[in-house]
């Protein structure tokens, strides 16, 4: 009960610093609406997709999942910059659990990815995106253990790597291939065997063909539960690994 409460209570913190600066929230938002833009367009030619709705069923999925998981592994520079302001060390001194202080803290990136995909989703149905709304609730609980999974991943590499430029680095270049090997610019349908087989191994891949399974309407397929079940367990692996380093650093 205790470590729900500080859960909560942190979560409440940062989900107040998040909503003062909306001007940051509009700011992330640049990227995703650029690419449904002028990025659709381009995979609609590409791909020979009959319709924008066509179009939208697969890249809208590529997307949310590139948001998830981009947004999830930069997260750690801001647990980085809080560490280095003291905003870390004012919350240990309470009598606040300290695996309570970084899951709460870890939920705040998946709220920031929710209203991205929230926007994303309205504006995409309003070019000609056609869901259902049982399909696009389980994408966002898709979505939001994809940016914990990357959340996670990321507190993990912040605490093993306390440095601000050598983090980003190492984050840049594990998000490039990550990213490829999702499928979050061209579907892995086109892609050589040997690239799909490497490809099973990726946890986010998994959940960009699981979310575009749902946007065309394929509630039932089961590469959906396939990877519920393998994004679930990954996420509970990796957000009990972030915790417990966070509680060593902490104590």
């Amino acid at each position: 009960m205790k470590l729900a409460r500080d859960m909560w209570l942190t979560f409440q913190y940062e989900v107040r610093q998040l909503l003062s600066s909306p001007a940051v929230i509009a700011f992330t938002l640049l990227t995703p609406v650029t690419y449904l833009l002028l990025f659709t367009p381009f995979l609609k030619s590409v791909l020979g997709a009959p319709s924008y709705d066509a179009a939208f069923q697969i890249y809208v999925p590529s997307l949310f999942c590139s948001m998830g998981l981009f947004g999830g592994l930069f997260s750690g520079l801001t647990l980085l910059a809080s560490m280095r302001e003291g905003v870390v060390t004012r919350f240990r001194v309470t009598p606040m659990s300290r695996i309570g202080l970084v899951l709460g803290r870890e939920l705040k990136p998946v709220v920031l990815c929710g209203i991205q995909a929230g926007v994303i989703a309205v504006l995409a149905l309003a070019l000609g995106l056609r869901l259902p709304p049982a399909n696009f609730v389980l994408a966002m609980i898709l979505l939001a253990i994809t940016n914990l999974l990357g959340v996670s991943i990321s507190y993990s590499l912040a605490i093993t790597v306390p440095n601000e430029t050598a983090l980003a680095n190492l984050i840049n270049g594990m998000t490039q291939p990550l990213g490829l090997l999702a499928g979050v610019l061209v579907p892995l349908s086109v892609a050589p065997l040997w690239i799909k087989d490497i490809a099973l191994w990726n946890p986010f891949a998994w959940a960009t063909n699981a979310m575009r399974a749902l946007f065309q309407g394929h509630l039932a397929d089961q590469v959906v539960w396939e990877a519920a079940v393998i994004l679930a367990g990954v996420c509970v692996l990796a957000t009990a690994l972030s915790a417990r380093l966070f509680t060593r650093e902490t104590v």
